[in-house]
């Protein structure tokens, strides 16, 4: 009997230890899902090691800036904060954790961080928050977001008490690279996140800034993290990434360029774009005295392509001849008395008329008083003559008419290029010698846009096509193309006839020995070109010690793929040197495919060969297949390595090639051997290295001219390569 009391006992005793169990186990999950008891409902990392709860942001990743080709204009990088500890009971393995000594260490951290910094700054700052009670402080500007160099360079010198603050900064490696086009980001201390200040930085602001996360960790008296407390309450979510239509190569040469320009012909400033006659894309962009985008060091906010106004002398006239023979006035074979232009005015008919003597009107003469004589008024075009162009608004070529192909033309209005902000220049019309300096580039202004975007229509069979530099946004994490822009036409101003003859005598600038721009000749390709000389407005008129200095470009001159336009202001209008020009002009030739030797060349004249393809993805299969695929393709297509299976190509797949470019692709082999590169352009060879991981020197611009290693030559990491381009 009592045998079955005790047996009852132990068993209700057992229920009791199991049920009291279960309510530990119920509390201890609670407790680590929620961070709270069960009954008390109190948070339980409040009251570990007696501290509080440490909540942070999880800074999101901008997004990237890229070239066209993939090549890192914009980034973020990793940088860091100098922490200063003063706490004197903080200790490390028993060695002081703390600043012992302030005025050595703010001496040692200033000549670290240079002239910016200085050591008596430091000392106030840390002795301040001392006497204040505080147990750390950051020590204020120029110790913030430094590199890891210069981090690296504080630790080694083992100062007690000084620690960093990862954080992130943005860096552009290319440094000085369409700075006002691109513009910068930095940390704002308000928003305490990276934000664009100006330029694209700034325009694309919504697509490049993420958005920040948090989350919140226990942290030992000594403010580390203790483990297992963290609770992430949002992930981080990075911003887009932008590709750009910018070409790094011909950026690149085009901003060494404005610079010699500037320094040679003691310039006040420099500008230039380069863009694909048929699609648009910008090239290249330059505006001068640049900055660096790291060190922010800007002496000139204006960006020269956009956001100024100027008079573009001569360079106009090639609208104003347009003009004249879309409209049906031009007097083909007729001449005209290229002396000194003076005239009448007849308000209520709104007729210009010329005359033999001076009027009340200024009169109206050649660059340098010159008279050609009686010449053709295509002589009069190839010459740059002022007189011609008004004799053709006086005697031919309606006011009224004029004025409408202005418009036509889109002067005097925003160019519509998404993100980049420009002005719309001013039109001097109401007057009669405001009308006659209109037709040859004075009295009204226009932007560098708008001129590159007239003369579209005249190097493309009359269509005329919007400039523009976003080509598109991706998703940072799948790849995805959120947002993309194209070719997008914006009229037609004149014929596919107008543009003919424009192009004709264009070429004429170039080849006739007394055509204004015989300078610009190249030996292995028909250049087209218009020259200009602009006079700039003062104070009290116009100047006579700066000039505007120009020229807009193209080629293939029967069928035009890219075109350059340059200017730059200095009292140098005669004997500048054009070689910098020129350089941007063959870089840019390269770019597009226009490689200069007779065989492409000719090639490429033919509108028949001149063929583009869309890249399919070679990647993961065989050798045999790849080659397949692009059977029929007018391609050189590069094998790189010894092995059977593609595992890198570049373009990459989707990407436009076009007749005689070069497809790289790397296999899978143990073995590589140096490729015959003469004839390739420097972005093949950049390719090249990045595909192979091997270095290659590149000296020169244009073509591989000469490489140091024979074709055929096994090559490694470690091989000394060069390659010289002409």
């Amino acid at each position: 009997m009592r045998l079955k009391r005790t047996n009852r006992r132990l068993l209700n005793l057992m229920c009791i230890i199991v049920i009291a169990g279960a309510l530990v186990v119920m509390n201890v999950l609670f407790t680590m899902f929620t961070h709270r008891h069960l009954w008390s409902q109190q948070d339980v990392l409040m009251a570990l090691n007696g501290t509080d709860i440490y909540k942070t942001t999880t800074t999101a990743q901008r997004g990237t800036v890229y070239d066209r080709n993939g090549q890192v204009i914009a980034q973020d990088k990793t940088a860091y904060t100098i922490i200063a500890y003063l706490d004197e009971e903080r200790e490390l393995n028993g060695q002081p954790a703390y600043v012992v000594d302030i005025e050595d260490t703010a001496e040692q951290l200033a000549d670290v961080l240079g002239a910016s910094v200085k050591a008596q700054n430091l000392i106030n700052t840390m002795k301040t928050a001392k006497e204040n009670g505080r147990s750390q402080t950051e020590l204020g500007t120029g110790t913030k977001r430094i590199s890891k160099e210069k981090m690296e360079e504080i630790q080694e010198l083992g100062l007690p008490g000084i620690g960093f603050l990862e954080t992130s900064d943005r860096d552009y490696p290319t440094g000085v690279f369409a700075s006002h086009l691109i513009g910068f980001a930095s940390y704002d201390e308000d928003e305490q996140k990276i934000l664009g200040k100006m330029g694209l930085e700034y325009a694309l602001n919504d697509y490049l800034s993420g958005e920040d996360g948090w989350m919140q960790y226990q942290r030992a008296a000594d403010g580390t993290e203790l483990p297992g407390t963290r609770y992430v309450g949002a992930q981080a979510v990075d911003g887009n990434d932008v590709y750009l239509t910018l070409d790094a190569n011909v950026q690149s040469v085009l901003d060494t360029s404005l610079q010699t320009t500037m320094k040679k012909s003691d310039c006040e400033s420099a500008w230039g774009l380069v863009v694909e006659v048929e699609t648009g894309k910008i090239l290249g962009w330059g505006s001068y005295p640049s900055f660096d985008m790291n060190e922010h060091d800007i002496t000139q906010y204006l960006n020269m392509v956009s956001d100024n106004a100027y008079e573009p002398g001569s360079v106009m006239k090639g609208i104003t001849y347009s003009a004249a023979i879309d409209s049906g006035t031009y007097p083909y074979n007729q001449t005209y008395r290229a002396k000194t232009f003076n005239y009448t005015y007849n308000e209520e008919k709104n007729k210009i008329t010329r005359t033999s003597e001076k009027t009340v009107y200024p009169s109206i003469s050649d660059a340098q008083g010159k008279d050609y004589g009686v010449i053709s008024f295509d002589e009069g075009f190839v010459r740059s003559s002022n007189v011609g162009i008004c004799c053709l608004l006086a005697d031919y070529l309606p006011i009224d008419t004029y004025e409408e192909y202005l418009t036509r033309f889109g002067f005097f209005e925003s160019v519509d290029i998404p993100f980049v902000s420009n002005v719309t220049g001013v039109k001097n019309y109401s007057h009669p010698s405001d009308i006659l300096s209109t037709g040859f580039g004075q009295s009204s202004s226009v932007t560098a846009l708008q001129m590159v975007q007239a003369y579209t229509a005249i190097f493309n069979d009359g269509i005329m096509v919007r400039p523009y530099v976003v080509d598109r946004i991706v998703d940072s994490y799948s790849n995805e193309t959120i947002e993309s822009w194209t070719t997008e036409k914006v009229g037609q101003p004149i014929s596919a006839e107008t543009s003919e003859y424009m192009r004709n005598l264009m070429a004429k600038v170039v080849s006739e020995d007394f055509g204004t721009g015989h300078r610009y000749e190249l030996d292995d390709i028909a250049v087209i070109a218009k020259t200009g000389t602009g006079q700039i407005a003062g104070e009290h008129g116009y100047t006579d010690s700066k000039y505007t200095s120009s020229v807009m470009m193209a080629a293939p001159a029967e069928d035009p793929k890219v075109m350059l336009y340059y200017v730059f202001v200095s009292d140098d209008i005669i004997y500048f040197d054009d070689e910098p020009i020129k350089n941007v002009f063959k870089e840019a030739l390269v770019a597009v495919g226009v490689t200069g030797d007779s065989e492409n060349t000719s090639n490429q004249e033919n509108s028949d060969a001149w063929s583009t393809y869309e890249t399919p993805n070679l990647v993961n299969h065989s050798i045999d297949y790849a080659k397949e695929k692009l059977d029929g393709y007018d391609v050189d297509t590069v094998i790189i390595g010894d092995g059977n299976s593609v595992v890198a190509q570049y373009p990459t797949q989707n990407e436009t090639v076009t007749s005689n470019d070069r497809i790289l692709l790397l296999t899978d082999g143990s073995s590589l051997t140096m490729p015959n590169m003469i004839g390739w352009t420097r972005k093949d060879v950049e390719a090249f290295c990045s595909l192979s991981g091997i270095n290659i020197i590149i000296e020169g611009n244009g073509k591989v001219s000469s490489q140091s290693v024979k074709k055929g030559t096994t090559i490694s990491a470690e091989s000394e390569i060069t390659v010289k381009l002409k």
